[in-house]
């Protein structure tokens, strides 16, 4: 039986979920308490000194937690309860901002104690930044990522413009003060949105956060960045961004006023009206984001914008330069989006927090040395330097088309591959063999928790499994089939999807180590995605009661129902009728402890759904 074709979504059906509107509002309240903050805090050292580099201060300060706690963020991230962190970060940077109100009213340490508070403030955010991030494929099903990551943009842009606004009324009337009260109130508010959340737990670490342990978790986050051709290349891309630009955002203040002429009005205006152009094209991108591939719309929004580079460093009249800067705001959009989205869907889930704070150190240093190389202004023609931030934004478009994982081959790439594939039904017409322990020990090196299983669990395990080689470009199942095993990739690649009107969606890649299949196997549901391998491909085909018999290890229990519950998070939605073939009873008998198997952990919060790759 073949399940019917399920239609796109709106690109507002992900406020059908109660959590993203929860982590939207968390997100746009403390966006705006946040600008309050930074542009009060240097209006009161501009106030207090009346020096340019003391203000800089203000931001350098912001920098440095970056460069010296940032990786290890990730790596706390990757082994703790990523909502919990959101919460205590939130609370804990409400008495931070909460005591700079306090602090800027005591003469003697004012100053000092304002830079410490932001320090330390700063130094906080690490850990909410990769949790964040790390928590929106939670959050989102895989085809909603682009619609998530754009509707949460829409909120940091649009509360930044509200909160430095803010900032600037307060400080004309009540006092700078209330600024810092309002944020640490906001802070409070994220905290409160963010615990109505549900549950989105991580597997409990094997072992104590030891120097060892912590060296090599985050080495093993290097080497899945370093490994991943697609997480490499952002990377590289994100280099030449960024350094361009740190280089135009210091450049465009003195190019402003010195050689447009401009007034301090307008050149906050021009500011202002970037950011209205960066949530116009972040609506842009919820509505259209689907109609090309996450790195095409990286070339054309970098090409865009270093036109609008080269164009504004040639101009010579103000009004057509606030007019280039808002197109500028509005092509950045697309470029963040799906730089967002593709590192969320390409990066492990147990890897998020480190890969996603090393682009975040990333960010920052690169951008640094931007800014610092804004300092040739006093001996280059400003027009020219401007001029060669829109040459770096080419490049960097340029450099999409060709780098591994983001060049033209991939655009489309997965999509065809499934609408190609060699239809074989449960690769019933694979070479296939029976297992042996030799198998299982190559599993294991590829998931380790399945080395904690007995010789007994083990032999078990095997004993009804089977080995199978599946050609590159066979369909390994199709949605709306019947299950009754699950498959571990042994060696190879595969490419999942949900067949739509117009194509696939909800694509993602496994590879060795990964397995899919489990929910609808154990619950004995359809089928819920195709699933295509890439290239050859060695894949361990295990039946459901053998499946059940290892989740009596906790280490395996772990990692199937932290898998299986990420998955029947991300697609409970209306827009999944395709699911509704489930047997809820099925799904509470998989919770319900069973003879010789210890109760498994209600984890799944009533979510009661199938799952993405079922």
């Amino acid at each position: 039986m073949t399940a019917a074709v399920a239609p796109a979504p709106s690109m507002f059906a992900i406020f059908r979920r109660r959590d993203f509107t929860l982590l939207w509002l968390a997100q746009l309240v403390s966006t705006a308490g946040s600008s309050l903050t930074s542009l009060a805090a240097g209006i009161f050292v501009w106030r207090s000194t009346e020096s340019t580099l003391a203000v800089g201060l203000t931001l350098m300060v912001t920098a440095i937690p970056s460069l010296v706690v940032g990786l290890l963020a990730g790596v706390y991230v990757d082994r703790h309860d990523r909502k919990k962190i959101m919460i205590v970060t939130n609370l804990t940077q409400a008495v931070m901002v909460g005591l700079i109100a306090v602090v800027i009213g005591i003469e003697t340490i004012a100053l000092p104690g304002l830079y410490l508070l932001l320090l330390a403030d700063a130094g906080i955010k690490q850990f909410f930044d990769p949790a964040h991030d790390s928590l929106i494929p939670e959050v989102a099903s895989d085809e909603e990522l682009a619609a998530a990551n754009s509707f949460l943009s829409i909120a940091s842009f649009g509360s930044t413009a509200v909160g430095f606004a803010g900032a600037g009324l307060l400080a004309g009337t009540v006092g700078l003060q209330w600024a810092f009260i309002l944020d640490a109130a906001s802070f409070l508010f994220s905290a409160g949105c963010i615990t109505l959340m549900g549950r989105y737990p991580m597997p409990k670490p094997d072992e104590d956060a030891t120097v060892r342990v912590i060296a090599a978790n985050l080495k093993a986050g290097m080497v899945t960045l370093a490994g991943t051709p697609v997480i490499r290349s952002i990377f590289i891309v994100a280099a030449l961004m960024f350094f361009a630009f740190g280089l135009w955002n210091v450049l465009l203040l003195p190019f402003s006023l010195t050689v447009l002429g401009a007034t301090e009005f307008q050149y906050g205006l021009q500011e202002g009206l970037t950011s209205v152009g960066f949530v116009i094209g972040s609506f842009f991108m919820a509505r259209f984001s689907r109609l090309l591939p996450e790195p095409a719309w990286m070339v054309l929004a970098m090409a865009g914008m270093g036109l609008c580079a080269v164009l504004y460093g040639l101009s010579t009249q103000v009004g057509v330069a606030i007019l280039i800067v808002t197109v500028s705001g509005f092509a950045n959009a697309p470029s963040a989006i799906a730089r967002s989205t593709l590192l969320q869907r390409n990066t492990p889930r147990e890897m998020r927090g480190r890969v996603f704070s090393a682009f975040f150190v990333l960010r920052d240093v690169v951008f640094l040395f931007g800014m610092a190389a804004a300092g040739l202004a006093d001996v280059i023609d400003i027009r020219v330097l401007v001029v060669v931030s829109g040459v770096l934004l080419f490049g960097a478009a340029g450099s999409v088309l060709v780098l591994p994982g983001l060049s033209v081959g991939t655009w489309g790439a997965a999509a065809a591959r499934l609408r190609g594939a060699t239809a074989e039904g449960e690769v019933g017409l694979s070479p296939v063999r029976s297992a042996t322990l030799a198998d299982f020990d190559r599993l294991a090196g590829r998931l380790v928790a399945f080395s904690r299983l007995s010789p007994e669990q083990r032999a078990g395990f095997v004993r009804d499994a089977t080995v199978r080689e599946v050609p590159a470009g066979t369909r390994i199942v199709e949605h709306g089939d019947t299950a009754s095993s699950a498959y571990f990739i042994l060696d190879g690649s595969t490419t999942a999807g949900v067949p739509v009107d117009d194509g696939f969606r909800g694509l993602s890649t496994m590879a060795a180590g990964d397995f899919f299949g489990e929910i609808a196997a154990l619950t004995g549901s359809l089928r819920t995605a195709d699933v295509v391998a890439d290239v050859d491909t060695t894949l361990l085909e295990v039946p459901a009661e053998a499946l059940r018999a290892t989740m009596a290890v906790p280490e395996v229990q772990r990692v199937m129902l932290t898998t299986m519950t990420s998955r029947l998070q991300r697609t409970e939605s209306a827009d999944f009728p395709r699911l509704a073939g489930i047997d809820q009873a099925d799904l509470r008998d998989l919770r319900t402890p069973r003879p010789q198997v210890e109760a498994l952990p209600r984890t799944y919060d009533g979510h009661e759904a199938g799952g993405a790759v079922g």
